[in-house]
This record gives C-alpha cells, sequence and structure tokens, in this order.
C-alpha cells in the first residue's frame, strides 16, 4: 500500500436518493448544489462529488446542461477544487410487485449516455461503480459487466482518472481484473463504500477485510453511512485512508 502523505477529504454534496423533506437547505439547483461545492472546499475539502437534480423535483438527473452549469460555476469561482462525478446514473430498476413478473420502472441508459456528461466537462476524476447492488427492498443498481469496461475505457481514453467504488467483495475482485487487464490509467484510487444496503457491512472488521484486498500500489478512501459516517471516517483515516462526508451519506 502506498504510504501517505496527506489524508484527502472528499464531500459528497447531494446524492442521487430522493431529497429529504425534513432536511432544510440541501441543495438541489445548479447554483445551490454548486455553492455548497464552493463551500466545501473553502471549508478543506480537496474533491468535491457531484450529482444534480432536476431544479423542479428535485430528483436525480442525467441532464448534461444541469452539469455544465453546476461545473462551469465552481470552475468560474476562485476554489482550486478537483472536480469528481458520479457515472451511477443510468443504472437503476425499481421492482414491481413478488409476484409479477420482471416489470418495473427503471432508468437503464447505455454507457454513452452515462458518460456524455463525463465526456463534455472533463472533470478530474469520474466515478466507476465496480458490479450491481441491491439497495433496500425495491431497488437494483445494476451493471453489466460488459458496459463497465466500455466505461472504463472510455475514461482512460479521456484521460480521466477513475474512482473504483466498491460496495462489496465482489465487486473489488471485478476492479482487481480491470487493473489486470491494464483498463485503468496510473495508480488506482478506490472508494471502500460501506454499511448501503446490502453491500459489505460498515465495521472496522469489514473496512480492514477490504482494505488489505487491495492492490500495494493503490490509494484508497473509505466512508459510511447515516450514524456510522464519522465513526468509519476515523476507521479510514487511523488505516492511512483517505475520507469521505457529506450530505449524499448523511444527512
Amino acid at each position: 500500500m502506498k504510504p501517505r502523505s496527506k489524508t484527502i477529504l472528499t464531500c459528497a454534496v447531494t446524492g442521487g436518493a430522493p431529497p429529504p423533506k425534513h432536511c432544510k437547505g440541501f441543495p438541489i439547483t445548479p447554483k445551490e448544489i454548486a455553492q455548497s461545492a464552493i463551500e466545501s472546499a473553502k471549508a478543506g475539502a480537496a474533491i468535491v462529488h457531484l450529482h444534480v437534480r432536476d431544479p423542479e423535483s428535485g430528483q436525480a438527473s442525467m441532464e448534461p446542461e444541469l452539469y455544465r452549469e453546476v461545473v462551469d460555476r465552481i470552475r468560474n469561482s476562485t476554489t482550486d477544487v478537483v472536480l469528481n462525478l458520479t457515472t451511477s446514473a443510468g443504472a437503476y430498476y425499481t421492482a414491481s410487485e413478488p409476484t409479477a413478473n420482471f416489470e418495473g420502472q427503471g432508468t437503464f441508459k447505455t454507457p454513452a449516455i452515462r458518460m456524455r456528461h463525463i465526456e463534455e466537462n472533463r472533470p478530474e476524476i469520474c466515478t466507476l461503480d465496480c458490479g450491481s447492488l441491491s439497495l433496500g427492498n425495491d431497488v437494483v443498481m445494476v451493471n453489466a459487466v460488459s458496459h463497465l469496461i466500455h466505461m472504463a475505457e472510455f475514461a482512460k481514453e479521456l484521460q480521466i482518472k477513475l474512482e473504483l467504488e466498491v460496495f462489496d467483495t465482489g465487486n473489488l475482485r471485478f476492479a482487481k481484473a480491470l487493473l489486470a487487464d491494464g483498463i485503468i490509467m496510473g495508480q488506482p484510487f478506490f472508494q471502500i463504500c460501506l454499511g448501503i444496503p446490502w453491500g459489505i457491512e460498515q465495521t472496522p472488521e469489514s473496512m480492514m477485510f477490504m482494505k488489505d484486498q487491495l492492490p500495494k500500489d493503490a490509494h484508497w478512501a473509505s466512508f459510511g453511512i447515516e450514524s456510522g459516517e464519522f465513526p468509519m471516517l476515523a476507521q479510514a483515516a487511523l488505516l492511512g485512508g483517505h475520507v469521505r462526508v457529506g450530505l449524499e451519506d448523511n444527512i
């Protein structure tokens, strides 16, 4: 594992889940998201992890013009912060009743659409969710291997660093396979995502296990969610990793 010189703080300004009604000031519009990112950077964040939302409904969006406005506002500010844009949108399926056939609502999009805002805005970092996962009772994050490989190859072509988001041990195995195949550019950067239903638990033991499976030259960070956010932040720092905070993880 590469020795740590500094602890990098990422702020996940706003995620893609439905906006919480009880959380006043939750950033929704491009202006609000950009302002929150700028404020986070001024408070010490080196990286801001960004999703966008429909300004009217507050729901997650993939619209390129919304990303463009957020990115432009941040870049036109006096803040020198690294931009990390999500590519997770376009991979979600909401199941119907258990007695029904394969029916339900989905937002499945091609890799080209999921990477469209990455190509247009050229952030320093973009995420790659390294597998599929059941999120709670009815929502499934669905990522076909061929799609993920295409997205990783496209990021390499654009010379954009991938944040390899791993939610469980199988995700980590897949990410290491990408490395073995030469698809990942430069030293890998892993984000160990803990406590998300139904991935690996947010415990010190889980974090240590995942960390110990990483390639020796890897950079890594980790986070927990809800009440586990700050205990996991402290654990990551103690183990020599980097950390993530923000309203995507804990409101």
